[in-house]
């Protein structure tokens, strides 16, 4: 059908009942209701019907299907490196080094570790906050500090690696609006993601330079006075922590190849698998092929080590993977209806339309760093960062593509809003595991961080500005 205003009416509808109902699926579903009722002549029961068979729809891409397969693949392998002991002796290796001893290095360890482990957002917290939180007590380093660090390594870094359940979602997405080749795309938009890369490198800064807002500063000083929190702060509980996250039943060491080696072996494979599809050429590789390879490649050396070490049956091993699958799968549901969504803006003519309105009414100096601050502000009234990008991703791209702009840019740039709103708001899931992993008050957390978020933030719409006149 030919553009017209009310093609934005889906996407419109998605955000602001996501913001209202914090609620993304129901969010999504109606934006796809609402789109297929317009395209049925307005016939909301029609728009149903037909809601429900381009939801089954999807499917029928190859490329749609490996991606929600590898995102059900990604929580499987998770949850077996976890019940492999894999986390626990990746702890237990960082604890026997005896390196840390001063407060500088125990905030240094707690920035490396969110570096270094990048499969998922919550572990990388948990992580950090157990082994961390009883060296910032000893040091004297306040657990608002703790919370800030490992929060600005966590999602940060989990968004510029494809080799986890956020590449997979973001590839989707990517893939869902027509773009020929995701992976690339993806890996393009990597270095100008502004806002995870500023957040990374100011959260060092501040290790080094001991550089401290006012209410950061404050809590520092409480600290250094022997007290861990303030007199009428309510600390998150604990749980649940890595210990409690690990179901081995095994009665051997836990051993930190475990969970190296199957991670090795996804990054091994991921080439590999980009040349095989390619016919040796790595670019023109089919990156939903290499991703499910690479994650099956990961969960087939983590089967084969406990197996050959007796550390596990068969039968453990099978419960571990689907329960890992069912945890992911609320994710997998996300990434399904946003596919969905964006297949019904492409027959509603939604991004011509507010990609006319968009050259016409905004330069295109500015689309870039009015996309961060749409995703931004979407993120911070959700609390979900991929939540956002279901919902900002299709919208994005089509714009770019349709005025001829460059695509990464305007991914990265909807990209690093939602980590920017996910940072900032005080109802993100990263926040509280933040201050649950931390044991600090959740309010505290959010004052304390604010700050370099808003630095963060400011700084990346700078910056995205800055690339407009380049790209």
């Amino acid at each position: 059908m030919e553009p017209s205003w009310y093609s934005i009416l889906p996407p419109v509808l998605a955000i602001v009942l996501a913001v209202w109902s914090k609620q993304v699926v129901v969010s999504l579903f109606a934006g796809i209701w609402m789109g297929f009722t317009l395209l049925s002549g307005f016939n909301p029961l029609s728009g149903i019907a037909s809601s429900i068979d381009a939801v089954v729809q999807v499917f029928t891409d190859p490329g749609d299907a490996r991606v929600l397969i590898f995102t059900l693949l990604i929580g499987s392998m998770i949850a077996t490196i976890e019940y492999s002991g894999g986390v626990r002796g990746f702890v237990r290796y960082l604890e026997t080094r005896r390196w840390v001893h001063n407060g500088v290095r125990a905030q240094c360890l707690a920035w490396i570790i969110g570096i270094v482990i990048f499969i998922e957002s919550n572990i990388t917290l948990l992580i950090a906050g157990a082994v961390c939180r009883p060296l910032f007590d000893r040091h004297r380093i306040s657990r608002e500090k703790l919370a800030y660090l490992i929060d600005s390594t966590s999602a940060p870094v989990c968004v510029l690696i494809p080799l986890n359940a956020w590449g997979a979602v973001i590839i989707g997405l990517v893939q869902g609006v027509g773009i020929e080749n995701p992976l690339e795309v993806f890996i393009a938009s990597i270095p100008l993601n502004l806002y995870a890369i500023i957040a990374i490198l100011l959260s060092a800064l501040v290790i080094y330079r001991n550089f401290n807002f006012s209410q950061m500063q404050l809590a520092e000083n409480r600290t250094e006075a022997g007290q861990l929190t303030w007199p009428d702060a309510t600390p998150m509980i604990d749980s649940p922590g890595f210990e409690n996250v690990d179901h081995s039943d095994a009665e051997q060491p836990a051993s930190a190849a475990y969970m190296a080696l199957p991670i090795l072996a996804m990054l091994v494979m991921m080439p590999i698998g980009l040349l095989i599809t390619g016919d040796g050429d790595l670019i023109q590789g089919s990156g939903s092929l290499a991703i499910l390879w690479a994650v099956i490649a990961g969960i087939v050396t983590s089967w084969v080590m406990l197996l050959a070490a007796g550390r596990a049956s068969l039968n453990s091993l099978m419960q571990v993977f689907m329960k890992g699958a069912g945890n992911l799968l609320p994710i997998a549901t996300i990434l399904l209806l946003a596919l969905t969504l964006g297949d019904v803006a492409k027959l509603l003519g939604t991004g011509p339309y507010l990609a006319g309105i968009a050259s016409t009414a905004v330069p295109q100096v500015f689309l870039a760093p009015l996309v961060f601050l749409v995703a931004g502000l979407v993120a911070f009234s959700v609390g979900s960062s991929w939540g956002t990008f279901a919902i900002m991703i299709p919208i994005a791209i089509p714009i770019a593509t349709t005025l001829g702009l460059s695509v990464p840019l305007l991914l990265a740039a909807a990209i690093s809003g939602g980590i920017f709103g996910d940072h900032a708001s005080p109802i993100s899931d990263t926040t509280v595991v933040a201050s649950m992993a931390s044991a600090t008050d959740h309010i505290d957390h959010v004052r304390t961080q604010l700050p370099y978020a808003l630095t963060a933030g400011g700084l990346a719409v700078l910056g995205f500005l800055l690339l407009s006149f380049w790209a």
